[in-house]
């Protein structure tokens, strides 16, 4: 069983959330001009432009999944499936109910412009129950195309409910479909936990192996990530041969890519639909097997309770948040290309605000660097007129962009940095809320702040903050921390140290090694007040893997009158994983600070504060 993409054996996994707004051939423009090289080359501009026959546009298209039909001659078709949801705000009924599509497809032949060409199922096959269909993944077996799918409502009796993969077959990409009639992954319950309620079976992603050898990759937050091998027919798979690729509480939407002699896991992390504050990221481990284990650029496990990744795709400071659950395809000049679905921070729903989430398709680059793979060489989500993919035999694609540069500290600010190696707090240092004398103080060149069963979480802020002027302009803060809570095991929610950028109780950028169920992860979090009636105040993207020591940087920048505050992390001080990045207003009132709170119990300890300059960069978008 391939996948019908021209670097055989691409496999596409895509999750459940996305929206499609337009996306446009134009002639190149600005910063696109200095790629291309030459006014005719073919651009696009995200999002892509998917409509219907009559040209309606569709606004969303979440976990887009792409297949491609070769033929002797003529022009090629691609074919894009989409999660089940309504084309637009308007898509309603005669009772003005939203029309939920079952899988719509779509066909391009340069991957830019795409029509509706039916949906998958007209009616919910019967077993699955009445969610979904959900996460798209298309695979072609000799004559025979196979739809997998999510079906996260499965009755199970009792008023109890799971979810499932299944599968549905047709001669062609467009159909017509025939469901099998019943799971091809069944529901059941989280390793290690058979009495534990049903895990989430979400998101399906099946390829051959190098021996030939097919398997099918599933999973999401409760239950992890696991593979098992599929059946010679591709209906079924054994539970028998189930394995493990990732922890719980941390991934969704599994993809795997094959590339020298490696198998790459990619897959998504945090909330997927959160509105304008979605911090949904792709992160990658490798490995030499199918099953694992995959370890991250650090060398860190997928399955390690300091659970690994390294970012593949984040938010860059533009209008795209939450950028995920994606497919990779390779265009005819051999460039590889990531299609995910985003949000629109200024226009994140589809109808109501709070409600279904707009996420539109997207399409970039995917670079390799190092052996590593990351969107539009570490730029991530373009925004601007961009050169297109080579859609057709003989046709080229411009795509020529620099590996993006890392913020890097120029010099130390004094006036605002601390070793913490004297007797006593320094006094540019000032409490919110100071907490008693004895869970707190400076030892042994560390200052060390006992964790407090306390929050600033949307309208609970009962939590100590320690507070240090900002300096004016662009600067790094940088800390070097400890957080005693166990590396491994359940539970500790939510205790957590780390830094803040803080302008009060509801306004702040938040990087912190924190302890989520069985995981530590360094979360990357924004919140805000006030916002408009359905709009969330919190949201959060992750980073890099914690370890006994972390190494936590926070840059801030003004770009076109924003400001935008950039997370990275270090396990040794000197290796640093890029994150996400978030625009906020704290204004030049705002402080640095550090937090210890989440649950009481345990301590976090600093080694330092150092605030640096940092030199002024250009918009990437």
């Amino acid at each position: 069983m391939t996948r019908p993409v021209r670097r055989a054996p691409f496999a596409v996994a895509l999750l459940a959330c996305l929206t499609l707004a337009a996306l446009v051939a134009t002639p190149v423009a600005g910063d696109a001009a200095a790629q291309a090289q030459s006014s005719d080359i073919a651009t696009y501009t995200n999002p892509l432009d998917l409509r219907t026959p009559e040209g309606e546009r569709v606004e969303t298209c979440a976990d887009p999944s792409i297949a491609f039909v070769d033929a002797e001659s003529g022009e090629r078709t691609w074919y894009l499936y989409c999660t089940t949801d309504p084309f637009n705000g308007d898509d309603r009924d005669e009772s003005g109910e939203l029309n939920f599509h079952l899988i719509p497809t779509f066909t391009s032949t340069d991957l830019i412009h795409w029509i509706h060409a039916g949906d998958v199922f007209d009616e919910r096959p019967e077993w699955m129950g009445d969610g979904g269909p959900w996460a798209p993944e298309i695979v072609q077996s000799g004559d025979t195309w196979f739809m997998y799918y999510t079906a996260p409502d499965v009755p199970l009796g009792d008023d109890r409910f799971g979810s499932a993969i299944g599968v549905a077959t047709a001669p062609s990409p467009t159909g017509p479909w025939t469901d099998s009639g019943g799971p091809v992954v069944e529901p059941h319950a989280p390793p290690g936990n058979p009495d534990a309620d049903p895990r989430w079976v979400f998101d399906p992603e099946v390829i051959t192996a190098t021996d030939g050898q097919r398997y099918l990759y599933y999973g999401s937050y409760y239950g992890g990530l696991s593979v098992r091998e599929l059946s010679a027919d591709g209906l079924t798979t054994d539970p028998a041969t189930q394995s493990e690729v990732a922890i719980g509480d941390r991934y969704e939407g599994t993809q795997i890519v094959q590339r020298d002699g490696y198998y790459y896991l990619l897959a998504s992390a945090t909330n997927c639909c959160a509105g304008p504050l979605t911090g949904y990221s792709v992160f990658a481990g490798r490995s030499r097997d199918p099953r694992g284990p995959f370890l991250d650029r650090e060398g860190v496990s997928l399955l390690s309770g300091r659970v690994g990744g390294t970012p593949v795709l984040s938010m860059n400071g533009n209008r795209w948040v939450g950028p995920g659950h994606h497919d990779v395809f390779t265009d005819f000049s051999g460039q590889d290309w990531m299609i995910y679905h985003a949000l629109d921070r200024d226009d994140p729903y589809l109808a109501e605000p709070g409600g279904i989430n707009k996420r539109p398709a997207l399409m970039d680059p995917l670079d390799w660097i190092d052996g590593w793979p990351t969107v539009r060489n570490g730029h991530w989500a373009s925004e601007r007129p961009k050169p297109a993919p080579a859609a057709q035999p003989g046709d080229r694609t411009r795509h020529h962009l620099r590996v993006v540069r890392d913020d890097e500290p120029l010099h130390l600010i004094r006036r605002a940095s601390d070793e913490f190696d004297g007797d006593g707090l320094h006094r540019r240092w000032s409490w919110v809320r100071e907490p008693s004398p004895d869970s707190f103080g400076l030892a042994d060149g560390a200052f060390g702040f006992d964790t407090q069963a306390a929050d600033l979480f949307v309208d609970s802020n009962n939590a100590s903050v320690l507070l240090e002027d900002t300096p004016r302009g662009a600067y790094m803060v940088e800390t070097r921390m400890r957080l005693d809570v166990p590396a491994e095991g359940c539970c500790f929610n939510f205790t957590q140290g780390g830094l803040v950028i803080y302008g009060d109780d509801d306004n702040f950028i938040k990087l912190a090694h924190v302890s989520i169920w069985g995981t530590r992860q360094t979360e990357f979090a924004k919140e805000e007040s006030p916002v408009p009636d359905g709009h969330p105040r919190y949201g959060n993207t992750v980073v890099g893997p914690p370890d006994d020591w972390t190494y936590l940087r926070i840059a801030r920048r003004l770009r076109s009158g924003e400001e935008h505050y950039t997370a990275y992390t270090s396990r040794d001080g000197e290796h640093w994983v890029r994150g996400g990045t978030w625009a906020h207003d704290l204004g030049i009132d705002a402080s640095i600070g550090l937090v210890s709170m989440g649950g009481a119990g345990f301590r976090a300890e600093f080694d330092y504060v150092r605030v640096y300059r940092i030199q002024p960069r250009h918009q990437w978008y």
